[in-house]
């Protein structure tokens, strides 16, 4: 996520290496998206077959391996992406939103001054209200997501069809079911997350410096 955020950022920047809010957008995007298709998504759609099928009455699966196992054999790999599109939309937003925020909180941090330092305290508070902002942003899609990747993803034709049917049947307010516990989380989350990140540019800039 955060290598390809980088790498992105550093073909978009100005000519005074600033990064603005809508050019931080636009990289999170592709950060989010390249996540969602080398690493989330096939981990998601195993997570959440495990867990449906644990609460089912009859679990048959018998632990990780065999249960990888058998989702390939019974759906090749392709069993292993369900729910691609909505995993990218997903986390493709998730992380735009992210990097829009922090991007933006950085920017009227600095002010008039790009190498203005930010102490750890004031990046893991703006991560957090990141990571709130994320959580208003794509809670419906994390709905959608889930029941795409979940055992009784067959009902459904596609993403959008999951989309219309959620809202026929069970109205707006089930995108935003799981809100609360989820918003605690992920504030928390990427607020170390960003912290860690951050210390560790410094670091790496001190000890590998570059022109």
């Amino acid at each position: 996520r955060f290598g390809t955020f980088e790498f992105l950022s550093n073909q978009m920047r100005d000519e005074q290496g600033r990064l603005d809010s809508m050019r931080g957008f636009v990289c999170g995007l592709g950060a989010g998206v390249a996540e969602a298709v080398a690493v989330v998504c096939p981990m998601e759609t195993v997570k959440v077959k495990f867990i449906h099928d644990q609460t089912s009455p009859n679990p048959k699966y018998r632990g990780f391996f065999h249960g990888v196992r058998e989702i390939v054999r019974e759906q090749g790999l392709k069993g292993t992406y369900q729910g691609l599109t909505a995993t990218v939309l997903k986390q493709g937003s998730n992380q735009a939103i992210r990097f829009f925020v922090m991007t933006s909180l950085r920017n009227w941090y600095k002010g008039d001054n790009p190498n203005k330092a930010i102490n750890p305290f004031i990046t893991g508070v703006f991560g957090a209200i990141a990571g709130a902002a994320s959580v208003f942003g794509n809670t419906p899609l994390d709905v959608v997501k889930t029941r795409m990747q979940g055992l009784e993803a067959h009902k459904y034709k596609n993403t959008w069809d999951c989309a219309y049917q959620i809202m026929k049947h069970e109205g707006p307010l089930a995108f935003y079911k799981g809100t609360v516990p989820r918003l605690g989380r992920v504030c928390l989350d990427v607020a170390i997350v960003f912290i860690i990140y951050d210390e560790v540019v410094k670091f790496l800039d001190k000890v590998w410096k570059t022109d």
